[in-house]
């Protein structure tokens, strides 16, 4: 029982980068912290305490922050007082040289993450609004605490671009593996030492060529390892940065950027010593000698080249391949897999499972922020913006005032609330039950839309499933976000007939429209195998119904809509690639996936809003 009660161990990994962020906060600009709340994340930010030096700043950032609270602004009470614009400092001023820890990243707004982005590249707060010009310094780290439960959650590429350290947080599985109880004495020696820390330029080449070689395509990353090196060797007491430096540098920065394994080296000299010797054959494909006399060769010539050797430890190749080697030993199986995905699919991916697109509105959703107009049309007046706008201007203003003095309000200080809420979103299935379709793939399509639909109805999205069979495309169910109708409505879905593909996808193109028309978002899923049979008019013919389906396809990518096209058959073909190419779709062929594939493929490349 006290067991259970143990405090968790962190390990070495986690505690170094503690450290290595405490020795240079604002060159290594942070850390990407993946962990949920918990014992575990609160050992390490108290180690990464104890190891800063007395009263640093460490200040939380909201995630939804404002400009005015991250830059700062007027300071309205002070103003009105002192009858002059009087400057109010933001959260980035406040925290000069200390650490931001920014709770929920994986929720963080765009806005946020731009200010952010932008305070840890120049290390400076520009603050120009409200009449006010300054530019304060900021120089800060920021810890962005990821609490995301799933590979679909992931924090602003413009934020992980700038912090060196991505660290899934994980507990010590063994004594060998705990955690070095860093001292702040010896972070302070770091701190001093550092500014005389020398990289060699062999050591540059050296990272730069690993992340070429494991497809680091940011620029940054090859200079945030030459920095870690730099403080690992300042936390080893050392002066120049060596090896042992680099390795752990590549491993720390570069290892959780790879996005592809590099290319198997070519066989060494040592194997084609070891070659058998060339057969008779070989021997008798050699050309004869010639009786022509050799000219006489320079004895120079004769002296053999000084090569580089590659076993040599100082060569630069030779320490490229050590580091390419330990960036291979610290990339874990799972990241391999990712790796293999693509980072199309991952990008994909961590955009699954959102919401509608964001639109604007004047009355209603979620503010985001403030403009300047009169509140008319039901705008609503933002009271503290109008009296900021009006504050520097009130010492003029009253000069000419009679009667009681009073703030002076005028028409061109009105500011009004913007607010924007998501659009509403519909998912149109269409169902190809035709006879070849009953035959191979309907029931594994009738189970992936049937989690699609469980899943719409978690985003509260609507519905509408549509299936063409036999001379004709039929509504099974209009928009709705009942998930048992839509259920029983696809339990009751018949299979046999032609394929009037062209008849399904003009449906769904009329149906697409007509959400449109009424301010929401479509995207049209068809589930086909592309083998049309029968055309427009009912007649049966494969090449006047394919030629007919190409044409829907192409008045459907004419109409500018979403649409995404699962190959059902047995094996992937010319004829639904060429369809998807029509409509503007993306094609994605899964012959054996079953219908949690289809159901994952679906995830991955429907479009959608911005968080």
């Amino acid at each position: 029982m006290l067991d259970d009660l143990a405090p968790p161990t962190l390990n070495a990994d986690a505690a170094l980068v503690a450290a290595l962020l405490a020795v240079d906060p604002s060159g290594l600009g942070g850390v990407a912290l993946r962990a949920p709340a918990g014992p575990l994340r609160d050992a390490w930010l108290a180690l990464l305490r104890q190891c800063l030096p007395d009263k640093t700043p460490l200040l939380r950032v909201p995630a939804h922050a404002t400009d005015a609270a991250l830059l700062g602004g007027l300071d309205l009470a002070a103003t009105l007082q002192a009858g002059r614009p009087v400057a109010q400092q933001g959260l980035l001023a406040r925290g000069d040289g200390g650490v931001l820890l920014l709770a929920m990243a994986e929720r963080v707004g765009a806005g946020v993450a731009s200010q952010l982005s932008a305070v840890l590249d120049t290390q400076v707060v520009a603050l120009e609004r409200d009449g006010l010009t300054q530019r304060l310094p900021a120089r800060v780290a920021l810890v962005a605490l990821d609490e995301g439960a799933s590979d679909e959650e992931q924090m602003p590429a413009t934020l992980l671009d700038r912090l060196a350290f991505h660290l899934p947080l994980q507990g010590a599985e063994s004594d060998d593996d705990a955690a070095v109880d860093w001292t702040r004495a010896e972070v302070e020696a770091a701190r001093t030492l550092l500014p005389r820390v020398s990289v060699p330029e062999s050591m540059v080449q050296a990272l730069c060529a690993a992340s070429l070689v494991w497809g680091v395509s940011s620029m940054r990353a090859p200079l945030l390892a030459v920095r870690v090196a730099r403080a690992a060797a300042a936390l080893s007491g050392m002066d120049e940065a060596e090896e042992v430096h680099a390795s752990l540098a590549a491993r720390l920065v570069l290892a959780p950027r790879a996005t592809r394994m590099p290319a198997p080296a070519p066989a060494d000299e040592a194997e084609q010593d070891n070659a058998p010797p060339p057969s008779d054959a070989d021997q008798a494909e050699e050309p004869p000698p010639t009786d022509e006399p050799e000219e006489p060769q320079d004895p120079k010539d004769d002296a053999p080249e000084e090569a580089p050797d590659d076993n040599d430890e100082t060569s630069p190749g030779a320490l490229d391949d050590r580091l390419i080697v330990a960036v291979r030993a610290a990339i874990t199986p799972g990241l391999l897999a990712a790796l293999k995905m693509g980072q199309a699919r991952l990008a994909r991916a961590a955009a699954a499972g959102r919401s509608g697109e964001l639109m604007k509105n004047q009355n209603r959703g979620r503010p985001m922020g403030t403009r300047r107009a009169e509140p008319r049309s039901g705008a609503r007046l933002h009271i503290l913006e109008t009296l900021r706008a009006a504050a520097p201007w009130q010492r003029l203003r009253q000069q000419n005032a009679a009667g009681p003095r009073r703030i002076q309000v005028r028409r061109e200080d009105f500011h009004v609330v913007r607010f924007r809420q998501r659009r509403p979103t519909t998912t149109v299935f269409v169902v190809d039950a035709s006879g070849s379709a009953a035959l191979h793939r309907l029931a594994e399509a009738k189970g992936a839309v049937e989690l699609l639909l469980a899943e719409c109805y978690v985003r509260r999205d609507k519905v509408a499933v549509l299936a063409f069979r036999g001379t004709g495309c039929d509504m099974l169910l209009p928009p709705t976000r009942s998930l048992a109708r839509a259920k029983r409505s696809l339990a009751a879905l018949p299979g046999g007939g032609g394929t009037p593909l062209a008849a399904g996808i003009d449906a769904a193109r009329e149906l697409a429209v007509q959400i449109a028309r009424q301010g929401e978002s479509a995207v049209v899923v068809v589930l086909t195998d592309g083998r049309a049979n029968v055309a427009r008019d009912g007649g049966h013919g494969r090449t006047r119904a394919t030629e007919d389906a190409l044409d829907a396809a192409s008045a459907f990518r004419l109409a500018g809509l979403t649409a995404l096209l699962i190959d059902t058959s047995p094996q992937p073909g010319d004829a639904s690639r060429l369809m998807a190419e029509r409509m503007g779709a993306t094609c994605v062929p899964l012959p054996h996936a079953g219908a949690a594939g289809l159901s994952q493929a679906v995830r991955l490349a429907t479009p959608s809003g911005v968080r």
